[in-house]
């Protein structure tokens, strides 16, 4: 576990959670399992949603395991139909933290995510080791923690 990170963990007690989600019809999940794997491996406390997900369902789940994070994976290209749904179910739910999106997503749509308030769009190029360092920092620094600021 790399517990490392001089500013969540230390504070908190415990390791910042992640909650790794799948909505919609997308049932590709591989990727967001070796994401799953590698935060843990990066000393997050992960939870997986499974496939097929509504964004409702999800928001309970963050409330749920406190998440600090949610991690919408999207392979489907549907993610500017879901995200904002979700945006609007975690919001309804009354959960504050950081909402990430990672998958196959076009540069062009990420305006148009991060108008309705994720913090970052990771792509599969992205290493996982840097996404944990985005994470900790945001949540360290609070920048981008949904329900904290408005946004969108």
């Amino acid at each position: 576990m790399n517990s490392t990170h001089p500013g969540f963990g230390s504070e908190t007690k415990r390791p910042p959670t992640v909650l790794i989600a799948k909505c919609g019809l997308d049932g590709h999940d591989r990727g967001a399992l070796v994401v799953a794997r590698g935060l843990r491996e990066e000393g997050f406390a992960v939870f997986y949603t499974g496939i097929r997900r509504t964004p409702e369902e999800v928001a309970r789940q963050a409330v749920d395991v406190a998440a600090d994070c949610v991690g919408l994976s999207s392979l489907a290209g549907a993610h500017l139909t879901i995200v904002p749904r979700l945006v609007d179910a975690l919001r309804d739910a009354g959960w504050r933290g950081l909402l990430v999106v990672g998958g196959i997503i076009p540069a062009a749509d990420e305006p148009a995510l991060r108008a309705t308030g994720v913090a970052a769009v990771f792509r599969p190029h992205q290493r996982v080791s840097e996404a944990a360092a985005f994470l900790r920092d945001a949540l360290h620094t609070a920048n981008g923690i949904f329900g904290e600021n408005e946004v969108g």
